[in-house]
């Protein structure tokens, strides 16, 4: 099956990767980006790889079997981005990468549970030798928990009745399957009945809610962005996809605390509120996909690209 990269060509310009660079691409999945990084930098480059998911990550090898002797492959999360990137001799790069969306075998295979159209446990673990699983957090957590993390990570306002509903039904029925799962989300939702085809499944927000419970994608995310720009050249850029609002919240909010950080000198801080810029955008607006690619891939639809480059210490 042919892997379509979202965004392949405007990653591509934004990074305007050079021969021999040092690159990292920090959500390897299943290298669809990362063999345009590799043919960017040449064989004098090197391209750091990050992959949790161990069937990805030998699928990967496998794709960029041509280009092995320049990749070195972490298989961690890139929550530890710094420390492994030093541990491999390298104290500073050129460019990384963020692709932040679920592979797509993630999607497409029902045994690991991130899917609710299809059959398959409440896994939905990206490395499955960690502990927690959506299962766990479903049939354990508690009911204030279980509301919190819908609210948070699913943005949905009847969090309170979702998780009172899901306690509920735990007491005699434990929670398996993402398919059972999906069906009882369904059949307590009051706007279920009569519903337009074209409208989210309810249970979309659930599902993305433990997923990032089970992960810890936001902090994973808030911590590797700043290891990456401790990391960055100057003239370094990095580049980040979201696909959906916490994440690309973020990258924003993150960032823009770059480009406008808080003056340090008590003296220049008489005169001013903010120093010089660390970092500048490239992307004033977000890049999302053409329609053409949206046709193409439907899964790019949602994508939100942002690349800043380092301008200063």
């Amino acid at each position: 099956m042919e892997h379509l990269s979202v965004l392949k060509k405007e990653v591509k310009e934004y990074l305007k990767l050079s021969e021999g660079e040092i690159v990292v691409d920090a959500t390897l999945g299943l290298g669809g980006h990362a063999k345009e990084m590799v043919q960017s930098i040449g064989k004098k480059g090197k391209l750091i790889a990050f992959e949790q998911d161990e069937r990805n990550l030998e699928e990967a090898k496998i794709r960029l079997k041509k280009f092995e002797k320049q990749i070195i492959y972490i298989h961690d999360n890139f929550r530890y981005l710094k420390t492994r990137i030093t541990g491999a001799g390298i104290s500073e790069i050129d460019a990384i990468l963020f692709d932040l969306g679920l592979s797509s075998p993630h999607v497409d295979e029902g045994d690991r549970g991130f899917s609710f159209l299809k059959e398959g446990p409440l896994d939905m673990r990206f490395d499955p030798r960690q502990k927690l699983t959506a299962e766990i957090v479903l049939n354990t957590y508690s009911e204030s928990e279980l509301a919190r993390i819908i609210y948070e990570y699913g943005e949905e306002r009847l969090s309170r009745m979702i998780a009172r509903k899901i306690c509920e039904r735990r007491k005699t029925i434990p929670f398996k399957t993402t398919v059972d799962l999906a069906a009882f989300i369904y059949s307590i939702m009051p706007f279920k009945k009569g519903h337009s085809s074209k409208k989210v499944h309810p249970a979309t927000k659930i599902f993305q809610a433990l997923r990032i419970e089970v992960n810890d994608e936001l902090n994973s995310l808030k911590e590797a962005l700043q290891q990456a720009v401790e990391m960055l050249k100057i003239g370094g850029r990095i580049a980040v996809m979201s696909y959906h609002s916490l994440e690309d919240r973020i990258v924003k909010h993150f960032f823009k605390e770059l480009e406008n950080p808080e003056v340090k000198d008590i003296h220049e801080s008489l005169y001013r509120t903010h120093g010089d810029p660390i970092f500048e955008s490239l992307t004033k607006k977000p890049v999302i996909p053409t329609d053409k690619e949206i046709d193409e891939n439907l899964r790019s639809r949602s994508a939100k690209l942002r690349v800043y480059v380092r301008v200063r210490e």
